[in-house]
């Protein structure tokens, strides 16, 4: 059997791991603030979050093309069936790594520090395309910052319209209302999140000469969207825990300051085609709605544990994958 057309396989296979990997590892992003002010229960929260991660999925793929071809160039990269499989090795191993520690880091950051550092690995610094990566870089970088922003002004909105509200009704009817928003969080998330997948295995078929174009085939978002859903389903507790009562105690009010927070930032990336790190945005979203509501509140030594993971994730990463390049370049 030929060469390219098994690693071109192993690639896809692997993809998809890393898509139903990304999705328990990423179940908590959406759902822990709803399951742990009791909105919703776990295992209807994760079968909710998963239906609406695959429809999410399924409607875009403006960041599948973003990551397709403004990292590298498909159509140029040296060894790039190699440089893809590496990438993923090193992503996944970091997925599963953070998650059995239950820190929340970032999937986007390992995927796209490990597509850089095997591409690094490959052809040198000139293998990337630096406008683009700088972009992408950008965007990871400055989407927490914004939903810390926002986080922080929709809870101070929320204290100020409701001040003089009973505080046990208020949290019951924000409680049933955090339901759609968790919803809503879930769905956007798919807009991202899958898309990741979906690029990499476009690149993928365009380095080994399966596809011509940067447009998504379309069993390809399929296949990403139902990886995604039913990894989702699968649910990821440790994490969970951490972003739903580690950083701070949630109320519904502010569960839902939080979840408008991560679907307007994530929802926005998606729409201008960006990849963000929905891990970093929305932790970061109840680190703004934690400082609004009460400073003392916020479990800060959590926040600073999962800053540091969020900075070491993409030099880790992308050393993984440059490791495991040269390996796979001494097999092949």
């Amino acid at each position: 059997m030929d060469v390219v057309f098994i690693i071109t396989a192993l690639i896809v296979i692997f993809a998809l791991a890393f898509d139903f990997i990304n999705g328990f590892h990423d179940t908590a992003n959406a759902i822990a603030t709803s399951v742990s002010t009791k909105a919703l229960k776990p295992r209807h929260a994760i079968l909710m979050a998963a239906i609406m991660n695959f429809v999410g999925a399924m409607t875009f793929t403006g960041v599948a093309k973003t990551i397709t071809k403004d990292i590298v160039d498909p159509f140029t990269l040296q060894n790039g069936s190699l440089v893809i499989l590496a990438a993923l090795i090193a992503a996944i191993f970091w997925n599963l790594l953070t998650w059995y520690y239950g820190i929340p880091s970032s999937s986007s950051h390992a995927i796209i520090g490990s597509i850089a550092g095997a591409a690094i690995a490959a052809a040198g610094l000139d293998a990337l395309n630096y406008t683009g990566f700088m972009k992408i870089i950008q965007a990871l970088i400055f989407s927490p910052l914004l939903a810390f922003v926002i986080g922080y002004i929709i809870y101070s909105i929320f204290k100020v319209v409701f001040k003089n509200n009973n505080l046990a009704k208020t949290n019951r009817n924000f409680r049933y209302f955090q339901i759609a928003t968790a919803a809503l969080q879930s769905f956007t998330h798919g807009t991202n999140d899958a898309q990741k997948a979906m690029g990499i295995i476009t690149m993928a078929l365009i380095a080994n000469g399966f596809h011509s174009t940067d447009d998504i085939p379309f069993w390809v978002q399929l296949s990403c969207a139902i990886a995604m859903g039913l990894g989702t389903s699968v649910g990821g507790w440790k994490i969970i825990k951490t972003v739903g009562g580690n950083i701070m105690k949630i109320r519904p009010v502010n569960g839902v300051a939080a979840d408008l927070t991560g679907a307007m930032v994530i929802f926005g990336a998606t729409f201008i085609h960006l990849p963000v790190s929905t891990t970093h945005v929305i932790s970061s979203g109840i680190l703004g709605v934690g400082t609004a509501h009460r400073v003392k509140g916020v479990k800060w030594t959590t926040a600073q544990r999962m800053i540091i993971t969020w900075v070491i994730t993409l030099p880790i990463s992308a050393t993984v994958a440059a490791i495991s390049y040269f390996i796979l370049n001494a097999i092949f």
